[in-house]
């Protein structure tokens, strides 16, 4: 029987193939040269023909990779043509889960639209308005318009705090009678940003062909965090951090504790990249699962 040369040691023993790799470890490889210096900026990758020989790879998970990266801001001019190029300033860029916390409104939009690479693209988030994923949503959405990006399928669950409860914030400081008028505002928001989430979602079967759920759940508490958790590989978590600032509500001024959870800076982890990352990872993947399946409720998305 013959023996493919590739594989074959000088005693003509047959040698084991090494495991393939995936897109995502492709992408993290080829991330850590850039961070290091090794693709410097500006600098013109490799050609897809040769990062799949060296990764030994179809070139369609280089493609991913590739858009993995772009989508990150580390690459630009990514086709099936001209090789990609560094971006002039990649210290700019989330890179990762190593990368150093960035405010949700920065970091949060590059790592969905990473996450917007995959064919199936599956995200979870537990948030107080769902206004930083209704935002971060925005870029994937210009790049599958501009048919950089095309998943197949998209699959998104939302947690919210239920219009039933006393919200813990935002309150006001002193005058108790101003409450109700905090929470209708923040019901008022609450109600928009879903609407426009799952509308702009879901306009994405009908101009793209691209198969998309959206679903909401109700939680009987205000949670003192966010969290998104993106293809079952990656979470990303802040705090909301309360704040006593002065608002004008309905022509009348008013000392307030509420958190602006655009800010709140978003710290990355990522599953495989050491043993307390991945596990932080799955226990958030186990904790909201457990939300959504016991305690929340049906949420509908009016006054």
């Amino acid at each position: 029987m013959a023996v493919d040369p590739e594989h074959a040691s000088a005693s003509g023993r047959k040698r084991p193939q090494r495991p393939q790799r995936s897109h995502r470890e492709v992408a993290d490889e080829l991330r850590h040269r850039i961070r290091t210096g090794v693709l410097r900026p500006g600098q013109r990758m490799p050609t897809q023909a040769e990062l799949s020989h060296e990764f030994g790879v179809e070139r369609g998970a280089v493609r991913q990779a590739l858009r993995i990266l772009q989508a990150e801001h580390l690459l630009t001019n990514v086709s099936k043509g001209s090789p990609a190029t560094v971006v002039s300033d990649p210290a700019l860029a989330l890179t990762g889960p190593d990368g150093l916390p960035q405010p949700t409104s920065a970091a949060l939009g590059r790592r969905v639209a990473a996450a917007f690479a995959a064919p199936h693209v599956e995200i979870d988030a537990l948030c107080l308005t769902a206004i930083s994923l209704t935002l971060a949503i925005g870029e994937p959405l210009r790049q599958i318009h501009a048919g950089r990006l095309k998943p197949a399928k998209v699959d998104v669950r939302v947690l919210l705090p239920s219009r039933d409860i006393e919200l813990a914030f935002p309150a006001p400081v002193d005058a108790a009678s101003a409450a109700g008028r905090l929470r209708g505002r923040w019901l008022a928001q609450r109600n928009a940003q879903g609407q426009v989430l799952r509308h702009n979602l879901l306009a994405l079967r009908s101009t793209h062909g691209i198969d998309v759920r959206v679903t909401f759940r109700a939680l009987p508490f205000t949670p003192p965090v966010k969290l998104y958790l993106l293809n079952g590989t990656e979470a990303l978590f802040a705090y909301y951090t309360l704040r006593r600032r002065a608002e004008e509500i309905d022509q009348e001024h008013l000392e307030l504790y509420d958190a602006e959870g655009t800010q709140s800076m978003l710290f990355a982890f990522e599953q495989g990249a050491g043993a307390r990352e991945t596990t932080f990872v799955e226990q958030s993947h186990v904790w909201f699962n457990a939300l959504w399946e016991t305690i929340s409720s049906e949420l509908l998305l009016t006054s």
